[in-house]
């Protein structure tokens, strides 16, 4: 073994099996609110944690990080992105509990916005375990799905939101072994230059609607989005949203072996045999590639981000994204190149109140779905007068 390579043996250890035993004992916790947890990332919504997060999602909406423009908006102030909220609860971002050892694969969250987070908010958490459900998967065989329930509050007491967010937990190795998702394997795709340059027209060709109305009326149904590009994907990028959203596990020196003391399963050796965190898997092929991975890939709540970042641009300011449903199908290993589109499905009024459902679609440079979203927005009425 050359001092490159991780000692599988080793890392085995730390790849535990799914038991009954520990399966029952997860199971007592449904339902209950879970009052103790590793803190958040961001608990107020000031102008550099906004910022970061939208720098991390690959989004420059002024409307997130230009005071001056915010301003002069129906808001009168910086908002934070629909999907910040991320980033005040690691749990619904995927700090699940129960099951030790076994690897949990961040996997969706339905979204309810009803309030915007405004700069200085002060955002308070309740979640609670929700449902637990068993699958069987392509990618480990044996998968439990793990559903929370999110409530946000800001500090007026106010809720602004609410989801149910998921895990998928499944055994490291039965995954690498044995799953069936990625036993084809691909190469790793090495861009031309053309191929670049068109990536870099298709960034500079992004639209945001901002400040110009996108009024009920003159929505159809059928009406394509403007697409966004997100990648090609590199550990960079990955890096960037750790530091708007804040991982789940990192830890340095004192304070992550303290993480391995109290959470032993969180310690998997690396090539060095020194512990660190199964998060990994996003910047370290060889974990990745040990439990069923690709390779290095994405976060799950990245994803979920950049559905929100093609909604919140096309419906502008004076629009609300109300709903998001996003399902991870895939992973995002390093290389690959995302084309995230929209469809308009349906429009109808509520009161007063007037909807437009979208179907959105994240596809690789192969075809291959990584994400699938429905969306639900709120826009301004010309009838209305709003």
């Amino acid at each position: 073994m050359s001092a490159r390579e991780l000692d599988l043996s080793k890392v085995r250890e730390h790849f535990p099996v799914i038991t009954e035993e520990a399966l029952g004992e997860l199971r007592k916790r449904i339902g209950v609110k879970i009052t103790k947890t590793v803190e958040p990332w961001v608990e107020e919504a000031n102008r550099d944690a906004i910022r970061h997060y939208a720098y991390g999602t690959g989004d420059d909406n002024p409307l997130w990080i230009d005071l001056e423009y915010a301003r002069k908006t129906r808001f009168g102030t910086i908002i934070a992105p629909p999907c910040f909220l991320y980033a005040t609860n690691r749990v619904i971002s995927g700090y699940v509990g129960g099951l030790p050892g076994i690897h949990a694969m961040f996997a969706g969250t339905n979204w309810t916005w009803y309030l915007p987070t405004r700069l200085g908010d002060r955002i308070q958490t309740e979640v609670y375990l929700k449902e637990l459900v068993e699958h069987q998967t392509q990618f480990a065989g044996r998968a439990i799905q793990q559903i929370y329930h999110g409530d946000f509050f800001n500090q007026n007491g106010e809720n602004i939101a609410e989801c149910d967010s998921w895990c998928f937990r499944t055994e490291r190795q039965t995954a690498r072994e044995r799953g069936q998702k990625y036993k084809k394997g691909k190469e790793r795709k090495v861009y031309s230059d053309k191929e670049i340059k068109h990536t870099m027209q298709m960034y500079a060709d992004e639209k945001v609607r901002g400040g110009e109305h996108r009024y009920w009326e003159d929505v159809n149904i059928g009406d394509e989005l403007s697409p966004i590009m997100k990648g090609p994907m590199t550990v960079t990028g990955f890096i960037a949203f750790v530091q708007g959203w804040g991982g789940l596990y990192i830890r340095a020196h004192k304070l992550a072996f303290k993480l391995y003391k109290d959470h032993p399963g969180v310690g998997i050796p690396n090539a060095y045999n020194i512990p660190d965190i199964p998060e990994r898997v996003h910047w370290e092929d060889e974990l990745a590639k040990a439990v069923g991975t690709p390779g290095a890939y994405d976060y799950g709540p990245e994803r979920v981000s950049w559905m929100s970042h093609l909604m919140t641009n096309w419906v502008g300011d004076d629009g609300w994204l109300y709903k998001l449903d996003a399902k991870i199908v895939r992973h995002n290993p390093v290389g690959d190149l995302l084309t995230i589109t929209g469809k308009v499905m349906k429009k109808y009024k509520e009161g007063d109140r007037c909807f437009v459902d979208c179907e959105l679609l994240a596809v690789n440079q192969d075809g291959e779905h990584s994400c699938e979203a429905t969306a639900t927005a709120i826009l301004p009425s010309r009838d209305a007068g709003s």
